[in-house]
């Protein structure tokens, strides 16, 4: 077949840097095209010949590679407006050399079409044009094709090395004023390693997704973090702002299908991308790849439609409240709104929905906590309060949508590096956001152990989560308790009062995980996990002795949880170098002696005319 010649088809349009860059005015507003879309050789030349260039504006989002234009010999001829901040331009602007504009990144198009942001000259970076006249925008869709769109000029930099992708991704030549020919390699984004920090942030993600959910992730370490913990889930989906190389191992293990997504069945969804060059020649010419425009990806209207959406999105520091800054170091704007809330509202409207927001506990090599009394002092609310839903750390994750300020506050200091667990519960005291009372653990000596956490099945086939119990589980554990039977009370508890006050029950739920130690049975409920079961041992560490106890909610008895209970807590307290079990039983609580009684040690029972006294060495097996 005989090669396309597009340079000889549309010559008339053909020039190059030097002739673009004349079609610039002083006073002109220049977009310039995203990520590593930006058109490199265009940028430089806009330097390069800008003698007769003075008080230009130039408006881009995210960019990659050269930014010349914001060094300060230029700072006559160009004056640079970002909607988001990145390395290339952030030290300048915190200069003074520039500006920033926060603003949801689904609503800049309407800034292009309605002139609000008026655009003079777009330079962009295409495909080469195909024998239709088609060029692709390749990995920079975005807010590219409404620049495009509503700007007076188009100069387009043709780069044969900028990948063919499909979706509403496409410009015709008849759209561009100038095609200037030039090839170089796509700006490379490869990330180091993820550390031990980001891998339990992953692993604490991947919790929270089924198979079957819709994905948004975009660049960076947390998101290739993710992946290593989401190659065994089935049948995700991808609608993303962005993407990077993380993408391609989940979908060759089969992970990515994108067969169950609600809408754009069987297409990953993206506006741009940005990676190695593995990923530039994965998406050439793929049909699973699909980009779009911002307003569309970034509708949130249309995110929601995606039915388990879960958005997971960046932040820099959140309070106890629930305040989440994500685009400025205090008074130092540091990044930028961009798809942030289109996604979080977007995942919230969603069926099944889960809007995530995730960061380190500490910031400054551990210096400082993420997890902060209040916002530092000139920092911006992102998502705000009432739109936190999900907020996840390396210690775990905390619900906050609906929840009081109380049970906010308690659930993001259990997810707080433990050095800061003190401070942050002294500080929410000080503020009135939990109870005066609130028990302080040592929190750098007291871990949670992670490990006891498992899964497994009742008689009845019923799946159940067994874990340590938290801090947080102070009301979960209240509801539990009160919704005994009068029976249930009297036969675990040996009276009939039916009073759990906060001071007893925090009791339960505040332990060191050593001496104390309590596992409780989870199920899904209305509101988030329901403990229906609690086991617990109390040991004596002089005799290493233990009295041991549990508890069924009165509905999920007669299914096995008493006896699975037992055996746990007692593997558990063998491991631990604890010698012996006792424990106190009435004569009517006939279901618990039976579980003592077959639980295959040798057990010494007494009676005293009111309760069995119950022993046994946990090295002797019948």
């Amino acid at each position: 077949m005989e090669r396309f010649d597009w340079k000889e088809k549309y010559s008339d349009l053909v020039g190059d840097a030097r002739q673009a860059i004349k079609q610039i005015k002083p006073g002109n507003t220049v977009f310039i095209g995203t990520g590593v879309g930006q058109p490199q050789h265009l940028v430089r030349s806009l330097v390069k010949y800008s003698d007769d260039i003075y008080d230009v504006r130039i408006v881009h989002l995210l960019t990659i590679g050269e930014a010349p234009y914001v060094d300060e010999k230029y700072r006559d001829k160009f004056k640079m407006n970002s909607f988001f901040i990145a390395d290339n331009v952030r030290r300048a602007l915190n200069r003074g050399v520039g500006d920033y504009t926060p603003i949801f990144l689904s609503e800049i198009p309407k800034q292009f079409e309605s002139g609000k942001i008026p655009i003079d000259v777009a330079l962009i970076s295409v495909s080469p044009p195909d024998a239709g006249g088609l060029c692709s925008l390749g990995v920079s869709v975005d807010i590219v094709k409404s620049a495009v769109a509503n700007s007076r000029y188009v100069v387009a930099q043709v780069n044969r090395c900028m990948p063919r992708t499909f979706g509403d991704s496409f410009v015709h030549v008849n759209d561009i004023d100038m095609l200037v020919p030039f090839d170089e390699d796509i700006v490379e984004v490869t990330m180091d390693e993820p550390d031990d920090v980001l891998r339990a942030i992953g692993r604490n993600i991947s919790g929270l997704v089924e198979d079957g959910s819709t994905i948004e992730c975009g660049i960076g370490r947390i998101p290739q973090a993710l992946a290593e913990f989401l190659k065994d889930k089935k049948d995700l989906g991808i609608h993303t702002e962005m993407f990077g190389d993380w993408i391609i191992d989940l979908i060759e293990c089969g992970a990515i299908t994108c067969s169950k997504k609600t809408i754009n069945r069987g297409k990953i969804v993206a506006s741009f991308c940005m990676g190695s060059k593995k990923l530039y020649d994965y998406i050439d010419n793929n049909p699973f790849f699909e980009f779009y425009p911002t307003e569309y990806v970034n509708d949130s209207y249309i995110i929601a439609q995606n039915e388990k959406m879960v958005g997971i999105n960046v932040g820099l520091e959140v309070d106890l409240t629930g305040q989440v800054c994500a685009d400025s170091l205090g008074y130092q704007f540091y990044s930028g709104i961009g798809g942030q809330i289109d996604f979080i509202r977007g995942s919230a409207k969603s069926r099944g929905g889960k809007p995530i927001i995730t960061m380190p506990s500490t910031a400054k090599d551990g210096a400082v906590s993420r997890i902060v009394p209040h916002l530092t002092e000139g920092a911006g609310v992102v998502t705000t309060r009432g739109d936190v839903h999900y907020v996840v750390t390396e210690y775990g994750v905390a619900y906050l949508h609906g929840k009081t300020i109380r049970e906010r506050t308690l659930a993001l200091i259990n997810i707080a590096h433990p050095k800061f667990r003190t401070k942050l519960l002294q500080a929410a005291k000080k503020q009135n956001y939990i109870y005066e009372d609130q028990i302080e653990l040592d929190s750098e000596k007291i871990r949670y152990p992670l490990e006891l956490e498992k899964y497994d099945t009742l008689r009845d086939g019923t799946e159940i989560f067994f874990r340590p119990i938290k801090p947080t589980d102070e009301k979960s554990l209240s509801h539990m308790l009160y919704s005994l039977s009068q029976s249930t009370v009297k036969t675990r508890y040996m009276t009939h009062t039916m009073r759990f006050p906060h001071k007893d029950v925090q009791q339960l739920t505040n332990i060191d995980y050593a001496n104390d130690l309590s596992i409780v049975g989870i199920v899904p409920g209305a509101v988030g996990e329901q403990i229906v079961a609690i086991a617990q041992y109390f040991l004596d560490p002089k005799t290493q002795a233990a009295e041991v106890a549990f508890v069924v909610q009165d509905e999920w008895q007669k299914k096995g949880m008493g006896t699975f209970l037992l055996k746990y807590i007692t593997t558990i307290a063998k491991k631990r170098g604890v010698k012996r079990f006792y424990a106190k039983v009435l004569p009517i609580n006939k279901p618990m002696l039976t579980i003592f009684h077959n639980s295959g040690y040798k057990v010494d029972t007494k009676f005293d005319d009111e309760v069995y006294s119950i022993a046994y060495d946990l090295d002797e097996k019948q």
